[in-house]
């Protein structure tokens, strides 16, 4: 089965924890500490790979994680790192981070990688980095450090994998125009044929080889109104022809299509393309005027070529039922594509969003409600990482920390109270004066 969208979470590994440990070996009766640092864990990586064309490999799993960092042991052994996870993918699959845009829950994607090129590796979720043993945190006035680190989370996302054929040119227009019919006759392509709407339900590729240049040409399922809103087969075709230079509109030139003239099935289609992605209506294209053999009304081949030259569109008279003018077309093809702008690029843009730098000195203090705050920052959540609670010197130096960044302070000037609780990640304090 074609599957060509999908959505699934990955998971990157846990970094390892630091371990706590001293040197214990005879004649050694007092050694320093010793505890080795937890492994990193293991990233989120996807690889482009020319040997897959669907997403089916991701239809029923839906969760993907990589293995965990190990723990740190003693005698300074650092942990194992956690493998990374290889997730391979068609060439063309570009991977959405999914949010919501607002309280209504509108579903939002930003780009995280678009995967175009065979082999092609990214990074989407980094490891956690594995905790530092104590050996780490020895000083001077602190010999015999009772605290490590404990290992960084690993990274969490819902995406969305999105396959967009790599395609030169983009066959469109409506089911039973002769679609597949023409990609049949221009290439070795074996697509399913029939006289219902709907026969193409999977998008199907060929090549196209001429003396001018050759050029992939993709058949996408064809559309009809409210394509652009799912309407039938409406966004399983749409974002199939967002890669290509030059659309190839093919038109019935025979009949009235639903009642509509060879023009206004051109333009109904071209709609339905704009209200999708605007930049698709401003694409090149070429129309094919099919069946061209069955007399079709002139007065409609007129309407048609007149509005194509005030567009700059070429309009060819062809029959992909008995081979007529598939040469002239292909050609023409050819060299439309020797001056089109390259294909659409989708630039990733979720560092922006979802991965900002972080200010080492920004601490957020908000009271939550009455009897409870909250206190977050990267300096608190690294505080919190290291810092043994158990350890009499450890909290002493915590409650230190807390004076000297002005937090109690501002604790105070929000109206904290004895025995008000103040949460800081995981951890819940009371506070006393």
């Amino acid at each position: 089965m074609f599957v060509d969208n999908v959505k699934i979470t990955i998971e990157s590994g846990s970094g390892g924890h630091g371990n706590i440990s001293f040197r214990r070996e005879k004649y050694v009766p007092n050694g320093g500490p010793d505890g080795g640092d937890g492994g990193n864990g293991g990233d989120v990586v996807f690889v482009a790979d020319s040997s897959i064309n669907t997403l089916a490999d991701f239809r029923y799993k839906k969760v993907f994680r990589a293995e965990a960092g190990e723990n740190g042991g003693g005698s300074k052994c650092k942990g194992k790192r956690g493998e990374d996870l290889i997730l391979k993918v068609p060439v063309g699959t570009l991977i959405r981070y999914e949010w919501e845009t607002d309280e209504t829950g509108s579903p939002g994607g930003l780009v995280m990688a678009d995967l175009k090129t065979s082999g092609e590796r990214r990074v989407l979720a980094k490891g956690g980095r594995g905790g530092r043993g104590n050996q780490h945190f020895a000083t001077p006035s602190r010999q015999a450090p009772k605290f490590s680190e404990d290992g960084k989370p690993g990274k969490s996302y819902r995406v969305t994998l999105e396959l967009k054929l790599i395609a030169d040119v983009g066959i469109i227009g409506f089911p039973n125009a002769g679609k597949s019919t023409l990609l049949s006759r221009v290439t070795k392509a074996t697509p399913k044929i029939a006289s219902y709407q709907f026969t193409t339900l999977s998008p199907n590729l060929g090549v196209v080889r001429n003396d001018i240049r050759d050029f992939v040409l993709a058949d996408i399922p064809g559309l009809i109104e409210g394509a652009s809103e799912g309407v039938g087969l409406g966004f399983d075709f749409l974002r199939h022809i967002e890669r290509t230079r030059v659309l190839l509109h093919v038109v019935d030139a025979a009949r009235l299509e639903d009642d509509l003239t060879p023009l206004e099935a051109v333009e109904k289609i071209n709609a339905e393309l704009a209200a999708f992605n605007p930049k698709l209506a401003e694409r090149l294209q070429i129309i094919a005027a099919n069946k061209s053999d069955l007399a079709p009304d002139e007065e409609y081949i007129e309407e048609l070529q007149k509005f194509a030259a005030e567009k700059g569109w070429q309009v060819f008279l062809i029959s992909a039922a008995t081979n007529t003018g598939i040469d002239a077309l292909m050609r023409g093809v050819a060299e439309t594509l020797l001056n089109a702008p390259d294909a659409e690029d989708f630039e990733p843009d979720y560092e922006t969003y979802f991965e900002p730098a972080r200010e080492e000195e920004f601490i957020r203090i908000e009271k939550v409600k009455d009897g409870l705050y909250s206190v977050e920052g990267p300096g608190i959540e690294r505080l919190l990482g290291y810092t043994n609670m158990a350890d009499e010197r450890g909290f002493a130096f915590f409650q230190r920390y807390m004076r000297e960044r002005g937090i109690i302070a501002r604790l105070e000037e929000l109206g904290i109270e004895e025995n008000d609780t103040v949460q800081l990640y995981e951890f819940e304090f009371d506070y006393w004066k």
